[in-house]
């Protein structure tokens, strides 16, 4: 299932960014692709939406789901039986039993988890992806500055450039530090994540 992009042209326009009819196609593919890499950064989709999981069962009597935060619980199964003995407290699942006993259990749920809105902050720092990657796509026509291009020195007199990486490869990759901080607000993720 195709998420909505995390910002919209007009989210785009908003910002100051001005993008012309004939690339709005390219303008749409990039906020696809930068939604994605945040999205991926994140852990989680960041908007809202309901999504089933397959986790493994913990000995404890809580289990955390991705995707914070969880609003909704439609269903829940351990190991294919359907289980109505849990309770959704403070975005986690509690049952008394507890997830798993003596063997590894498979836990399924059914939820609906994100945000209704998507943060200001998100949707400006999707629209600053964009933004350098449309300025990439329109400072050459032949392609060759679709990779991320960093002047590492300039020269005057008889004038020289320098370009150096800084370690990436697109200007759709997000620093290190963004990711971590990503990561940390919207909580991670959770390797197996299927979505109806």
């Amino acid at each position: 299932m195709a998420l909505e992009p995390l910002a919209t042209v007009a989210d785009l326009v908003a910002l100051g960014l001005t993008v012309e009819d004939p690339e709005l196609p390219v303008a749409e593919r990039y906020l696809d692709v930068a939604s994605a890499a945040v999205r991926e950064a994140a852990g989680c989709p960041i908007s809202q939406m309901t999504s089933t999981v397959t986790v493994e069962g913990q000995s404890s009597q809580w289990l955390t789901l991705p995707g914070v935060p969880i609003t909704a619980v439609a269903s829940v199964s351990v190991d294919g039986t359907v289980r109505t003995d849990w309770r959704l407290r403070s975005g986690r699942l509690w049952r008394a039993a507890a997830w798993t006993t003596c063997e590894p259990s498979e836990v399924e749920v059914t939820y609906t988890h994100g945000l209704p809105e998507v943060p200001a902050d998100i949707i400006d720092l999707v629209g600053r992806l964009v933004a350098g990657a449309l300025a990439s796509y329109r400072a050459d026509d032949s392609g060759a500055s679709m990779g991320t291009q960093i002047v590492t020195s300039e020269r005057i007199g008889d004038y020289a450039v320098t370009y150096g990486g800084d370690g990436l490869a697109t200007d759709m990759e997000l620093p290190a530090y963004l990711r971590e901080r990503l990561a940390a607000r919207f909580g991670g993720g959770v390797s197996l994540m299927r979505s109806r």
